[in-house]
This record gives structure tokens, sequence and C-alpha cells, in this order.
């Protein structure tokens, strides 16, 4: 580990070290005096688009800064590989919870990512091949620098696909290209969703029922669309009492929001016109958390998502998990805080944390 410092402080000119002072500058202040508990950096979307009062990265980010450890922001495209080593080409950020100027940026900086303790992956989906090569590229510095989630089981486990290891617990449920075959599936449940497979966000989620003539346009739609299967599932009245998002740390449940659609729409995606309610846990919740909870704990899953309609389970979201500002304000508690306490486990066991 000291040898990999070494070599990012020769090869980058980048000091993100355990255990040096040389933390991220902050932007607002001429120069830091102590060093950051952790060098992190987060790998997302452009901070400018961010609703600071939904996204669960600012929070997590926030609460980051909030315990001393030094950030960095870079996007997924500015990942580099070379000479074996993986760079990104990115800035120290200052976050900071205000509608008017919610972050500032420091200087450009090429980033050895073995220099760094943390690394928090969390561009939104989709899961796409541009998506899958930077899972492929972290995983040349994990675990020697921890990746949030770990970056291979990541790109095994999407979540319309991993759910399917737990199939007693989903509703009827079907992936196929074969029209013949949904036309089937249809004929038996009578109402149904189609689901890209690797889709996100509610975005192309259609209901069809029984009569409904718009099936085989919609299959062609998705044939131009999408290359993969498509996820075919039995429709779910439960849906409109809420589609239950359910936050796991280290395979533990630590709290849930309940997610509404609005009056005729399928969809209870908050960002689609779904609201969030307060949600307790029910038994079927801590039974389908207990059967999945070892799973993601043993491929180094720590912050996960489950959606729960009923009592069914429908996803498990290791990508970009969010609902901590919803259950945060919802509950009262600190969802972010827990993360980090099991991200600092996981860097302490490890023997790489800051004396």
């Amino acid at each position: 580990m000291a040898e990999d410092r070494k070599q990012a402080q020769q090869t980058s000119g980048v000091t993100p070290g355990r255990r040096e002072s040389a933390r991220p500058q902050d932007p607002l202040s001429p120069a830091m005096d102590r060093p950051a508990s952790l060098a992190v950096a987060f790998q997302m979307d452009a901070l400018a688009g961010i609703d600071i009062d939904a996204d669960s990265s600012f929070a997590l980010a926030l609460e980051a800064q909030r315990r001393g450890h030094g950030l960095y922001h870079y996007a997924p495209e500015a990942l580099t590989l070379r000479d074996g080593r993986v760079y990104a080409r990115g800035r120290p950020v200052k976050l900071q919870r205000d509608y008017t100027r919610h972050f500032e940026l420091g200087d450009w900086e090429t980033i050895d990512l073995a220099g760094l303790d943390v690394v928090m992956m969390r561009q939104d989906p989709p899961f796409d091949m541009a998506y899958i090569t930077a899972t492929h590229l972290l995983e040349k510095v994990h675990p020697q620098t921890l990746v949030v989630n770990d970056p291979a089981n990541v790109r095994n486990a999407p979540e319309k696909l991993y759910v399917t290891h737990f199939a007693e617990f989903m509703p009827p449920t079907v992936i196929t290209s074969d029209r013949e075959q949904i036309h089937a599936f249809r004929k038996e449940h009578k109402d149904i969703i189609l689901k890209p497979l690797f889709g996100n966000g509610g975005a192309d989620v259609f209901r069809i029922t029984e009569q409904d003539e718009n099936l085989n346009a919609l299959l062609e739609m998705f044939t131009r669309l999408y290359r993969e299967p498509i996820m075919v599932q039995a429709y779910l009245p439960e849906i409109r009492n809420g589609d239950k998002r359910i936050i796991l740390i280290d395979g533990e449940p630590v709290g849930a929001v309940n997610r509404v659609p609005p009056p005729g729409d399928a969809r209870a995606n908050l960002h689609v016109g779904g609201h969030a309610e307060r949600a307790e846990l029910t038994e079927r919740d801590r039974q389908v958390c207990r059967a999945i909870g070892p799973a993601l704990r043993a491929r180094g899953q720590i912050f996960v998502g489950i959606d729960m309609i009923g009592d069914y389970l429908t996803e498990i979201n290791v990508t970009s998990p969010t609902g901590i500002q919803e259950i945060d304000r919802l509950d009262g508690v600190s969802l972010e805080a827990q993360v980090w306490d099991a991200i600092e486990s996981r860097v302490d066991a490890s023997g790489h944390l800051p004396e």
C-alpha cells in the first residue's frame, strides 16, 4: 500500500494519500491546516444538475465532508487506464446546503485512484457498456482503494436481473424477447407491466391490460430502442398503496420510504410525480431482508436499496440507490452517517485507516 502511494506521487503529481497530509485543497480557503481522515472521490454526474433536497450522493458527500474527509469529484468519462494504473481527471470540491451555490470546485488534477482511500461510484444508470467499462477500471484499484459498492459485484448484479436470484419473493415474471411468450404471459395474468431490462427511473415502463390493443406496438418500440430482452411482470394492484424503498447498509435494513404514484400512473418514482410517505418495515419486509442481506454483505454491497410492492420484491438496486434524504426527513435519522460508519469500519478493518 505504501508502494502504491509512493508511485502515485511519482507518476501523477497528486498525493491524496492515506497517512499523509495531502488532501484536496479547500477551494474556499488558501490552505488546509490539518490532514483529512480519508481521501474520497465521488464518481458521479455533474454537480450542477442535482437536487440538493433529494440527491443521496449530495447527502453522502456532505456527511463525508462533515467528518473531515477530503473530497474530489470526477465524471465517469474522466477515467483513464495507463501503464496499468487508473487515473481520473477531477477537482477538489466543497459542498454546502445552499440553493444558490451548493458546490465549489478547486483546480483540475490528475488523480491516481490508488492513492485514495475511498471511491464512491455514484453515477446514475443506464446500466450500459459505459457503466460496465467503469466497473472494470475501478476493479483494478479495489479493494486497496475501497470502491462503494464493489465494482465487480455491481457489474454482476443489475437490479432487474440480480433480483431473480430471489425469485420466491418476486411477482410472476418473465424475461424474454419472444413475443409469443409475452402474449401468453398476458393471457395468463391479464394485467401486466413491461419494463426495459436495463432502464431506470421509471422510463419506458408501461401497464398493459387484457383488452389493451397497444401491446404489439409497444413490443415493436422496445425492439427498436433496446437489444436486450424485456422484463414483463404481473401488475400488482398494491402499487396504488405505494412502492416501498428499503435501504440496507451492510446487509441490514435501516429505513424505508413509501413512494406513492400519482393518479393515473402506475409508476411511483418520485421524479415522475410520486410522493414520499413514511413507511414501517413489515415482517414480510424483514423476511426478505434476512434472505438477501448476507449475500449483499458477502458481495461488498455496502449501500443498497430494494423495492417492495405489497409482499413482492421487484428490484435490488446496487448501482446508485436513492432515498436517503426522504427517509432522513420522515424518520428524523441520518442514514448517510450510518453509511459512512460502515465505510470507515471497512477501511479500518483493512488496516488502511489513517492515524
